[in-house]
């Protein structure tokens, strides 16, 4: 389908809209400062990304309980004991979390021409700590919570479908994470954009590793306003 003739792009937002990786880092790096031997921010990563996907493909948990959880576990496995209390207090550096530095145009741009969503695996209560720093409006929130399942579940974009009544043919997904994101639109026959943001996991980032072939590949959310027409490119900007 020609890009012009989509109506609605969603979003992924922590990892792609938020920068998320560096918040969690921030974070969770005293506590892994720690260790008996250097753990470099890669091995942190891997080992929460496989905590979290395990925690979200149980029972349903609110995602500051998934966050808690997965830092626990992730230190387990690297040889740290992490308290509650620290686990804690890393799930509500969620709020503090910035978006990334051209997300906010990017989304402006867009929203010009098409209607944005998102679909988040978040607690309402945390997005909407989050929501005024990306300064859009947004047709379509489905968090975690509301869905009562975590993507990669396809409930999550099922919700889209039914909120909104949109056709498959005129909606795109956007998200940082090939295994949250690219593979669930893919089952669903949307058509999807990787934003492949800079990571110190590169290609992967703070998730579970997986294979998927999205429609489209950016680098950032510029790129992807760029792609969609809503911002120029850098050539004709020279021009």
């Amino acid at each position: 389908m020609p890009l012009d003739s989509m109506c609605l792009i969603t979003f992924d937002c922590y990892g792609t809209l938020i920068d998320w990786e560096t918040g969690m880092l921030r974070s969770l790096r005293p506590l892994f400062s720690r260790a008996a031997r250097a753990i470099s921010d890669a091995e942190i990563l891997e080992q929460y990304g496989e905590a979290e996907a395990e925690l979200e493909s149980g029972p349903y948990l609110r995602y500051r309980d998934v966050l808690a959880q997965s830092a626990q576990r992730a230190g387990k496995k690297l040889g740290i004991e992490i308290s509650a209390n620290e686990a804690r207090s890393f799930a509500e550096s969620l709020i503090t979390w910035e978006p990334f530095p051209d997300t906010v145009a990017a989304l402006q741009a867009l929203a010009k021409k098409f209607k944005l969503g998102i679909i988040s695996n978040i607690d309402d209560d945390l997005f909407a700590s989050s929501r005024p720093k990306l300064q859009a409006v947004f047709e379509v929130v489905v968090t975690a919570q509301q869905a009562g399942s975590y993507k990669p579940s396809l409930r999550n974009f099922e919700e889209v479908l039914r909120r909104t009544g949109i056709s498959k043919q005129q909606w795109l997904h956007a998200g940082q994470s090939i295994y949250h994101d690219v593979v669930p639109a893919t089952q669903m026959g949307i058509e999807s954009v990787w934003v492949n943001q800079p990571s110190a996991r590169p290609g992967v980032g703070a998730v579970r590793k997986a294979a998927a072939h999205p429609t489209y590949q950016v680098r950032s959310m510029g790129e992807l306003a760029q792609l969609m027409g809503a911002l120029p490119s850098a050539d004709q900007a020279a021009i």
